[in-house]
């Protein structure tokens, strides 16, 4: 689905995250990008139109504020830098947004609060409440706090992750770049911006530049695997420079700035979308051709018959990921049974499970209705 065709739908709910490039200067937090960025979505809001905020620029802020000469590479220093500019970022646009009679809010999270099912529950209700109230929602990660195992790993993945759970018609990421190019622009001044892309994430990520900006965590490859994530659940997503004059209403718009990623057919179920981007797979399941085929084509729960091989260790009920026999991931579920049963029955029809685990509380290794397929039919995943 092109660009003009996708954005000439209603848009009801959009998502919008700001790369720490935008929101800083070489002073500190850049106060007319911040009221520039106020007076655009307080327009969009007029319209009716539900936004929320993903926001970097709280370990940038605090870096220049304190005078270190650049990002730390220690983690309790990053936090302690985030703590101090938190504060100072969300006051820059509790001041901006003032001037539209617009109140804001501060959410800040972890993994943790995606990942588990009562808590990411709970989010999604704070979330839904501030909207119902015309209160905008801003959104970090909660850098004072989280440590490398419950990191969601930069913003970009943040805003795809608020952009599933909120069940939002468009994810727009601003950063300091016209959008994704066919080369590293950084390395060569002629590369060809891409206006669009309809497939094929997996090799243009191999082709992304990886690094991250002087104040900033992700990258060209963190915004494509952004788009990857919230394509494959239906919804499109626009990269584009954050400075250019009046960005968000231009793009809704749709005029051609920066690069659209269009989503593939049909939305993925909210609870499937949990299954396959909040959680970490315990574990991997290779299948077979025919297993592949009646998974992504057929839309049949995964049988014991069609599982080749296991790897790792993991309970039952654990997300584990699915791999074909060409090592691509088609999907991640929910198993029915552990690693080591698993390993016992692999290869078998589901009449045989008794005979050999001495019960068969289930047909399925993992049902459909557990089941998030990654892969689209006949397209390049």
């Amino acid at each position: 689905m092109h660009r003009r065709t996708k954005l000439a739908e209603p848009i009801r709910r959009l998502v919008v995250k700001v790369g720490s490039h935008v929101l800083t200067a070489p002073e500190g937090l850049n106060a007319a990008v911040i009221d520039a960025l106020a007076d655009q979505i307080a327009e969009i809001l007029g319209r009716g139109v539900q936004v929320l905020l993903v926001s970097s620029g709280a370990v940038a802020s605090g870096v220049r504020k304190i005078g270190l000469p650049g990002r730390p590479e220690e983690l309790p220093r990053r936090q302690a830098a985030a703590a101090v500019g938190q504060a100072g970022l969300i006051m820059a646009y509790e001041k901006s947004f003032e001037r539209h009679r617009r109140l804001v809010a501060q959410i800040l999270l972890t993994s943790e609060d995606l990942s588990s099912r009562k808590r990411y529950l709970n989010a999604r209700n704070t979330l839904n409440t501030l909207l119902e109230w015309g209160i905008l929602p801003i959104i970090n990660e909660n850098d004072t706090v989280s440590v490398e195992e419950i990191r969601l790993g930069d913003n970009d993945n943040l805003a795809a992750m608020i952009t599933l759970l909120m069940d939002a018609d468009l994810l727009i990421v601003l950063s300091d770049i016209d959008g994704l190019y066919e080369e590293d622009p950084r390395r060569n001044p002629a590369a060809r911006l891409i206006p669009e892309v309809t497939s094929g994430h997996r090799q243009l990520e191999k082709a992304a530049g990886n690094l991250p900006g002087e104040l900033g965590t992700g990258g060209m490859r963190s915004k494509l695997a952004a788009a990857r994530k919230v394509n494959t659940a239906g919804v499109p997503f626009l990269l584009a420079r954050g400075t250019e004059e009046n960005v968000l209403p231009r793009l809704l718009a749709g005029e051609p700035l920066g690069t659209f990623f269009a989503p593939r057919a049909g939305r993925l179920p909210r609870r499937k979308c949990w299954i396959a981007f909040s959680l970490k797979p315990r574990g991997t399941l290779a299948v077979d051709a025919g297993a592949e085929n009646a998974l992504v084509r057929r839309g049949k729960s995964l049988l014991a018959r069609g599982v080749t091989a296991v790897q790792g260790e993991f309970a039952v009920g654990a997300p584990v990921a699915i791999v074909g026999p060409g090592g691509e991931e088609i999907g991640i579920g929910l198993v029915n049974y552990s690693a080591a049963d698993i390993r016992r029955i692999l290869g078998l029809h589901s009449r045989h499970i008794r005979q050999v685990l001495g019960e068969k509380p289930y047909d399925e290794v993992i049902h459909r209705d557990n089941l998030a397929v990654l892969a689209a039919p006949g397209a390049e995943a």
